[in-house]
């Protein structure tokens, strides 16, 4: 019963371990793999995967205690809390943590340069607006990559529109 708790591995080592992995899938997840993300935010998704991982080194019993899993979820939670601190804190912390927002369409014109810079093909993007009900691309204001993968689509206003904005958003997921 006492190994069930005993660290075989130093704490100090345990953090480390876990601090570098989950900035480095925090670095692939935020430069790389944006688009791939879906609805869950970046964190959301880390947390996850890392959490998972962890849990399961501990509840295996492969040479690893339950405290040393418990130890690599706390510090995981810690940096995921950290970052969301920090992002609401400081903007400029906001603006590293989380991708801007890109354009992939302004006043019916296709921004080819931003398709190619997040590896969206003009056909993914003319997909996405027919599910959205948008069958010509002239019908579009603007069309955006949110940071959390989605593209949001902002209609051109025509005369009897107008007067219902709530029908001229439209968002949907890749």
């Amino acid at each position: 019963m006492d190994s069930l708790f005993q660290f075989q591995v130093s704490p100090w080592e345990l953090i480390l371990r876990g601090t570098l992995i989950y900035w480095f899938l925090f670095l692939l997840f935020r430069f790389i793999l944006r688009r791939d993300a879906g609805a869950l935010g970046l964190a959301d998704i880390l947390v996850v995967v890392l959490v998972a991982d962890a849990a399961q080194n501990g509840m295996a019993g492969d040479s690893k205690s339950v405290g040393e899993a418990m130890l690599l979820i706390g510090t995981i939670a810690c940096w995921n809390y950290f970052i969301d601190w920090m992002s609401f804190r400081y903007p400029w912390f906001a603006r590293f943590a989380e991708p801007s927002v890109v354009s992939l369409i302004e006043t019916g014109r296709i921004q080819r340069k931003n398709l190619e810079k997040e590896m969206l093909t003009e056909e993914e993007l003319l997909s996405h607006l027919r599910q959205s009900g948008i069958e010509d691309i002239h019908e579009v204001k603007h069309a955006r990559l949110e940071p959390d993968g989605h593209i949001s689509v902002i209609r051109v206003a025509k005369e009897k529109d107008a007067a219902s904005p709530n029908q001229q958003n439209l968002t949907g997921a890749i």
